[in-house]
């Protein structure tokens, strides 16, 4: 979500020996930057991507953020993005997702349930930021049974240098659950995130092949 403030900062960071994949790790700025144990990551993301990756984050918080790299156009990735009323769509993780109230715009709360094997049982989450221009989807968690309290996320969708591509960025801030480490807690979530971002590649690239070999 877009930050003026001046005691937040983002770092890009490679999670892996894959150029395909990334992930940054924001964290609150102090005297001294804290101390990171991951090389630098050579994927690019414009600064008027990054802007809306700048978390405030909280003492007792953790931030995070992947990124994906998919061989398939931002429209195409875009159409399955948008859709608040379905993250099934591309995120496993999902059981049933139930809209409550709201017709899809700002402010619509939608209610999902998990499947079986995750400390969580259901959330109930706020849409934030549906911006079809500029490609940009933000949701809060508001309320539920699970362990990811103040959980917000924004993920942002920008062409890749290439031009024929999409580069995906979901990052989150969230609260540290009691009895867990920060590291812990980004490790936990930034698997999901990961997951959820390599389904979505497959569903649009496997979407977009099918376009091209259409008659």
């Amino acid at each position: 979500m877009p930050s003026d403030s001046p005691n937040s900062s983002l770092l890009l960071h490679r999670i892996n020996n894959s150029n395909d994949s990334a992930t940054m790790s924001c964290h609150k700025q102090s005297q001294q930057m804290q101390p990171v144990k991951r090389t630098t990551c050579t994927t690019k993301v414009p600064e008027t991507v990054v802007r809306y990756h700048t978390h405030a984050v909280g003492q007792n918080q953790c931030c995070s953020a992947v990124i994906q790299q998919i061989d398939a156009p931002v429209s195409k990735v875009w159409s399955v993005v948008r859709r608040f009323d379905n993250p099934q769509a591309y995120k496993h993780f999902v059981k049933s997702c139930h809209v409550i109230f709201g017709d899809g715009s700002v402010g619509t709360l939608r209610e999902i349930h998990v499947i079986s094997g995750l400390p969580a049982a259901n959330s109930m989450e706020r849409l934030e930021i549906l911006d079809d221009e500029r490609h940009v989807l933000s949701f809060s968690v508001v309320g539920g049974d699970h362990r990811l309290a103040n959980y917000r996320s924004v993920t942002t969708l920008h062409p890749s240098n290439a031009g024929n591509g999409t580069v995906v960025v979901e990052s989150y801030v969230v609260d540290i659950p009691p009895g867990n480490t920060k590291e812990e807690t980004c490790v936990f979530v930034d698997t999901i995130v990961r997951c959820n971002l390599q389904s979505l590649s497959q569903i649009a690239e496997t979407s977009a092949s099918r376009n091209l070999s259409s008659p």
